[in-house]
C-alpha cells in the first residue's frame, strides 16, 4: 500500500475506504475474509444451544419474526427487492477493484443499453470464435489498427486483445442469474492494454472511459480494409452502429450570405450549461424536479433559471456568432469574413448520450473546478427540433433545399422520439468524486453503485446531478438488407 493512504472498513458494506482517494477499494484477501466471516457466523447461530451455553456463557441469538402488526408496517413502509421474483434479469452489482467507479457507472449503462445488450445476449459476437479465428491467425494479431504487446489475459500468448470479446464475456457473466457482484477485471486489463496512457489505479473520467472503450470495441474496420466504411452510417461495428450520428456544421458568411456545410461523425453530444441566472436557480421550488416532458423543463429553464437538457440543446444548435480572431475564408468574396456558426443533428444514433460540461479547466488561472450545478432533464425527448432539417426550416421556411446528396430525413424524423434509460452521475470534488449509475428496468428505477444494487423513488433520479444522460429511440425502425430486397 502505498505512504499517506489510510484504509478504513465500511462495517455497513463490509468494504475497505481509502481516505485519500476518497472512494471504495477492493482488496481480494479482505473480500475472502468476510466470505469466511459469513459461513462461520452462519455455522455459529445455527449451533446446538446447549452445547454453546457449555462452552461459553453468552446471550442466546434469537432470530427476529415479524407480528402482524410489523409486517403490515413493513409491507407499507419499504420496497423489498426480491432476488428471484422481482429483480430484472442482468440487473448484478460490479466490484470496485481500486477507483473504479467511473468505470462500473459506464458499464452499466452500457449492459442495459437495449441495442447493445440484443447484439451480445443473441451471439453476433462469439468470444470462442473470435478467439478461434486469432489463434488461426485470420486476424494478423490487429484490432482497431493497434496490434497487441502481450497475452490476452487468458494464458494465450501473442493473441490480441479484444474488448468486444470481453464485453460478451461480461453480458454472460451479468445476464446469467447469478446475484453475487461481478468483477469486470478481465476488462479491466484488456481496456488498459488499449489505453496505455489511463492504466493506473487513479481516478479517472468516466466520459473519458466511454470513448476509449467504444474506441476498443470499434472493431475489423482495419481488417477489412477492401470494404469501405463510414463511421457516421454506422455500418463499420456494433459501438457506432448504436452510438454514431451526425452532425451538420453551418458556417455562413455575414457579407455575401455564403453558407459552408461540413458534416462529422459522433458517438455522442457534449453540452454547456447554461449560464448562471442569478439567485433565482437557488429559490426555485421543488415541485420542479418532477417535470415529466420538454414542455414543462422549458418552462421551468425560462421562469425559474434552473438549468435544463432542453436548454442546453438549444444552446448547442443556436447560431453563434464567430469573433473577429475566426474569420473564415469566404469562397464568394475571396477574402476573410466575419461568420454565423451553426450546429444542428445530420443523423440521429439509435441511443443518444449527451455529455454535460462540468469540468473546467483554466489555463491562465492554471487551475480546474468542477461546476456542482442542477440540471433538471426529462424522462422523454422529442429530438425534431434538433435535426438539420428542422433547423433549416426554421432559417427558411418550409420550402424545399437539397441536403447535398444526402438521403431525406425523413427517417429522423419519425425516430426522433427518446426515452432515458440510465444516468451517470458524479458527487464530490474534481479530484476526490465518485461515480454512480441510475438504471431504469421495466419502469422501475434502480441505483447501481459498484457492488450495491438498491431500487429507489424517481424523484430521486430527477435531483440527482446528472453528468452523463443516455436515450434510446422509443421506436426502432430496421432497414432490410440487399438479399432480403432482392429476395
Amino acid at each position: 500500500m502505498a505512504p499517506g493512504h489510510e484504509i478504513s472498513v465500511d462495517v455497513d458494506r463490509a468494504e475497505l475506504f481509502c481516505c485519500a482517494c476518497r472512494d471504495y477499494v477492493y482488496d481480494r484477501d479482505f473480500d475472502a475474509a468476510v466470505v469466511l466471516s459469513s459461513k462461520a457466523n452462519y455455522i455459529h447461530t445455527n449451533v446446538n444451544s446447549d452445547n454453546l451455553r457449555k462452552k461459553r456463557r453468552i446471550v442466546e441469538y434469537r432470530p427476529w419474526l415479524p407480528d402482524i402488526q410489523e409486517r403490515v408496517l413493513v409491507n407499507n413502509n419499504s420496497s423489498v427487492l426480491s432476488f428471484v421474483e422481482d429483480r430484472p434479469w442482468g440487473l448484478r452489482g460490479l466490484n470496485n477493484l481500486g477507483n473504479t467507479c467511473f468505470m462500473n457507472s459506464v458499464l452499466q449503462a452500457l449492459l442495459h443499453t437495449p441495442p447493445l445488450r440484443n447484439y451480445f445476449l443473441s451471439d453476433k459476437h462469439n468470444r470462442y470464435y473470435c478467439q478461434q479465428q486469432k489463434k488461426s491467425g485470420n486476424d494478423n494479431g490487429v484490432v482497431g489498427g493497434k496490434r497487441s504487446n502481450g497475452g490476452d489475459g487468458n494464458g494465450g500468448k501473442g493473441l490480441r486483445l479484444c474488448l468486444a470479446c470481453d464485453m460478451d464475456a461480461m453480458f454472460s457473466a451479468v445476464f446469467s442469474g447469478e446475484l453475487v457482484p461481478y468483477s469486470p477485471g478481465k476488462f479491466l486489463y484488456s481496456w488498459w492494454q488499449h489505453a496505455a496512457n489511463l492504466a493506473s489505479y487513479e481516478q479517472q473520467d468516466a466520459h473519458e472511459f466511454f470513448i476509449s472503450m467504444l474506441d476498443g470495441i470499434h472493431e475489423k474496420v482495419e481488417k477489412d480494409r477492401h470494404k469501405p466504411h463510414s463511421l457516421g452510417h454506422g455500418d463499420c461495428c456494433i459501438a457506432h452502429r448504436v452510438f454514431s450520428g451526425i452532425l451538420r456544421s453551418d458556417v455562413m458568411c455575414t457579407a455575401c450570405g455564403f453558407t459552408s456545410t461540413t458534416y462529422d461523425p459522433c458517438v455522442d453530444i457534449s453540452l454547456d450549461l447554461e449560464p448562471y441566472q442569478g439567485s433565482s436557480a437557488k429559490s426555485v421550488s421543488l415541485k420542479t424536479h418532477s417535470c415529466n416532458g420538454e414542455a414543462d423543463c422549458k418552462n421551468s429553464s425560462q421562469n425559474g433559471g434552473i438549468s435544463t437538457l432542453i436548454g442546453c440543446l438549444d444552446r448547442f444548435t443556436r447560431p453563434e456568432r464567430l469573433g473577429s480572431d475566426q474569420k473564415f475564408f469566404c469562397q464568394q468574396c475571396q477574402v476573410r469574413q466575419e461568420s454565423l456558426k451553426q450546429m444542428s443533428i445530420r443523423k440521429l444514433p439509435l441511443v443518444s448520450c449527451f455529455h454535460i460540461k462540468r469540468f473546467e479547466h483554466s489555463s491562465i488561472r492554471k487551475m480546474s473546478r468542477k461546476v456542482d450545478r442542477y440540471l433538471q432533464f426529462p424522462f422523454s425527448l422529442d429530438m425534431a427540433p434538433y435535426l438539420s432539417s428542422s433547423i433549416l426550416r426554421s432559417r427558411f421556411g418550409n420550402r424545399v433545399f437539397p441536403f447535398d446528396g444526402d438521403e431525406t430525413d425523413a427517417s429522423n424524423e419519425m425516430s426522433s422520439e427518446f426515452e432515458l434509460f440510465a444516468v451517470v452521475t458524479h458527487t464530490g470534488k474534481l479530484d476526490a468524486g465518485h461515480y454512480v449509475t441510475y438504471l431504469r428496468l421495466s419502469n422501475q428505477w434502480y441505483k447501481c453503485d459498484d457492488s450495491w444494487i438498491t431500487r429507489v423513488n424517481e424523484n430521486i433520479v430527477r435531483s440527482a446531478q446528472g453528468y452523463m444522460m443516455f436515450y434510446v429511440q422509443k421506436m426502432l425502425y430496421y432497414k432490410a438488407g440487399e438479399k432480403q430486397v432482392a429476395q
